[in-house]
């Protein structure tokens, strides 16, 4: 199960933390990943990272403004948002999955489990 957090309304420019907890013992098996989605679009995969963070994957959009890190010993996963654009507003979830591979993990549908979305809002 995958819970997220850290969501809410800001100001361009400003920063969010997103927090995603994981529960199970074989969280370290899992590609995880950020994905967000707005109304009318499909979910699209903006960060993920390994298995032990070894490599990571940043959509051209937020390259250079979004960071995400995880620590396997507390089963979390963050992504760090700094510089947010109004453009960034979506609802935001994490996503894992055991069995994605390094060259999809960008695609949304490489990821079987999905927490609950996190809304961001971002006001220009």
């Amino acid at each position: 199960q995958l819970q997220a957090s850290g969501g809410g309304l800001v100001q361009a420019g400003d920063s969010l933390r997103l927090s995603c907890a994981a529960s199970g013992r074989t969280f370290s098996r899992f590609v995880m990943g950020w994905a967000r989605q707005t109304p009318g679009k499909e979910r699209e995969i903006v960060a993920a990272t390994s298995r032990s963070v070894g490599s990571t994957y940043y959509s051209d959009s937020v390259k250079g403004r979004f960071t995400i890190s995880r620590d396997n010993a507390k089963n979390t996963v963050v992504l760090q948002m700094n510089n947010l654009k109004p453009e960034d507003t979506a609802v935001y979830y994490c996503a894992g999955d055991p069995n994605a591979i390094m060259s999809t993990m960008w695609k949304a549908n490489a990821y079987d489990y999905w927490g609950q979305g996190t809304q961001v809002t971002v006001s220009s």
